[in-house]
C-alpha cells in the first residue's frame, strides 16, 4: 500500500502531465487567439509583417514554455504544428479595405467619365487635365498647411532641395498627363465596359518595356498569363468591331486610344522604376516630408506640362471662346473625381501589394462590366464573357503567388 504522501506525489505529478498535454493540444489555438487580440487592439495601423512578427513571437514563447516544461517521453504524442505563414488569410482586414477602395475607385471613374462623354461634349480635354492638377495641387497645399500644420515655405524648400528629382519627373508627368488626356477619347468612343478590359493591356506593354530596357526574366506562369491577355484582348476587340460595325470609325478612334494609354503607363513604369529609383536625390531626406509634397512636386511638374501641351494643340480655341469653354457641369464633376480619386489611389498604394491590386483590377473589371450593361444598356455577349475571363485570369496569375498549392 502506499502512503498519503507517496500518493500525493502521484497525483501531483499526473496534474503537471496532464495540464502539459492540454497545452499541447490548445497551443495552436491560443496562439492564434493572441494574434487577434493583439490585431483588434492595435487595428488597422497593423501591417502584414507586423502581423507576421507578432505571430511568430506567440509562437516562440509556446514552444518555450512546452520545451521548458514537458518532461522527455518517447511514447507522449507528437506536439501540435503551429500555424505557419501559409496558413495566415490571403487578405488582411486593412487589406479587404484597400482592395474595396480600389476596385471601387477603378469601376466608378470609368463609368462616370463614359457617362459624360458619352455624348462627345464640345470642351476641351486639356483643360480638365489641367483642372485635375490644379484641384490635386489645391488639396495637397492645404494637407500640408492644415493636417501636417507646416509652412508653405516648407513646400519651397522641398522643391529646391529636390529640383534634380523633379526634372526626372518630367517623363512619368508627361505620360501620365497623356493618359488623362487619351481617357476622354477613349470613353467618348467605347463602352465603359470594353474599354476596363482593353486598358488591362498595359500589363502586356509593362511586361514588354521591362524585358526590353530592364532585361527583366519572367516565370513560365507569366508567360502563360500574357498569353491569356492577348486573347483575352483580341476577343474584346473582334466583338467590338462585330456589334458596331455602323460606327468603326468611332470604336477604332477608342480602341487607338487605349492602346496608347498602355503603352505610355507601361513605358512610364518601367522609366520609373530604372531611372528614378536608381538616381534619386540623396539631398533630401523624404522621411521628413508627407506624401503630399510628392503629389505637389507631381502635380507642378504636369502643370508645367500640360501648359505646353495646351499651348501648341488648343491655342486658338483658347485665345478665342477660352480655357474653360463649354466647360459642363458633368466636365467639373469628373475633374473633381479624378482629383479625389487620384490622391486617394496614391495614399493606399503603400499598403497594398501586386497581388491585392491585381485582385482589385479583375474585381473593377467584372464590376465595370454587369454596371455597364445595368446602367448604359451595354450588350454583353458570351465573346465578352471569354474574353472578360482571359483576361481576369491573366491579371491573376501574373501576380499570383503560391500557384502550385492545392485548391481542394
Amino acid at each position: 500500500l502506499l502512503s498519503k504522501r507517496s500518493c500525493s506525489t502521484l497525483i501531483r505529478r499526473f496534474e503537471t502531465y496532464f495540464f502539459i498535454e492540454l497545452l499541447r493540444i490548445l497551443a495552436p489555438f491560443s496562439s492564434l487567439l493572441l494574434i487577434f487580440i493583439n490585431n483588434m487592439k492595435l487595428g488597422s495601423s497593423n501591417s502584414p509583417s507586423d502581423m507576421e512578427s507578432g505571430k511568430s513571437t506567440v509562437e516562440e514563447e509556446m514552444k518555450k514554455l512546452l520545451t521548458s516544461e514537458t518532461p522527455q517521453n518517447p511514447s507522449s504524442p507528437e506536439p501540435a504544428e503551429s500555424p505557419t505563414k501559409a496558413d495566415a488569410p490571403i487578405v488582411s482586414s486593412l487589406g479587404l479595405r484597400i482592395l474595396t477602395l480600389l476596385a471601387f475607385q477603378n469601376c466608378f471613374k470609368n463609368l462616370l467619365m463614359r457617362f459624360i462623354m458619352k455624348d462627345k461634349p464640345d470642351f476641351l480635354t486639356s483643360a480638365a487635365v489641367i483642372g485635375v492638377e490644379v484641384v490635386k495641387l489645391i488639396l495637397c497645399v492645404l494637407y500640408i498647411v492644415i493636417i501636417d500644420r507646416r509652412s508653405l515655405w516648407s513646400i519651397i524648400e522641398f522643391m529646391k532641395d529636390d529640383y534634380k528629382h523633379a526634372i526626372l519627373l518630367t517623363i512619368p508627368a508627361a505620360a501620365y498627363s497623356f493618359q488623362m488626356s487619351m481617357e476622354y477619347v477613349a470613353l467618348a468612343n467605347l463602352d465603359a465596359a470594353i474599354f476596363s478590359v482593353l486598358v488591362q493591356s498595359k500589363l502586356l506593354t509593362t511586361a514588354s518595356f521591362s524585358a526590353v530596357i530592364l532585361r527583366k526574366r519572367f516565370k513560365f506562369i507569366q508567360i502563360v498569363s500574357l498569353i491569356l491577355l492577348t486573347v483575352g484582348v483580341m476577343l474584346i476587340n473582334i466583338n467590338n468591331m462585330k456589334e458596331g460595325s455602323d460606327d468603326n470609325s468611332n470604336n477604332i478612334k477608342g480602341v487607338m486610344a487605349t492602346l496608347g494609354i498602355a503603352v505610355s503607363s507601361g513605358f512610364a513604369s518601367v522609366y520609373t522604376e530604372k531611372v528614378i529609383k536608381a538616381q534619386r536625390s540623396n539631398n533630401v531626406s523624404r522621411k521628413n516630408y508627407s506624401l503630399a509634397y510628392m503629389q505637389v512636386q507631381l502635380a507642378l511638374v504636369s502643370l508645367v506640362i500640360l501648359g505646353i501641351y495646351a499651348v501648341i494643340i488648343d491655342y486658338e480655341k483658347i485665345r478665342d471662346n477660352g480655357l474653360l469653354h463649354n466647360f459642363t457641369t458633368g466636365a467639373f464633376v469628373s475633374v473633381f473625381n479624378s482629383a479625389i480619386g487620384g490622391l486617394t489611389v496614391a495614399a493606399v498604394l503603400k499598403y497594398a501589394d501586386s497581388v491585392l491590386k491585381s485582385y482589385a483590377t479583375a474585381i473593377s473589371v467584372v464590376m465595370t462590366g454587369v454596371l455597364s450593361m445595368i446602367l448604359f444598356g451595354t450588350q454583353l455577349n458570351a465573346i465578352y464573357g471569354l474574353g472578360i475571363v482571359n483576361v481576369v485570369c491573366a491579371v491573376l496569375l501574373y501576380n499570383g503567388k503560391n500557384l502550385d498549392k492545392l485548391a481542394c
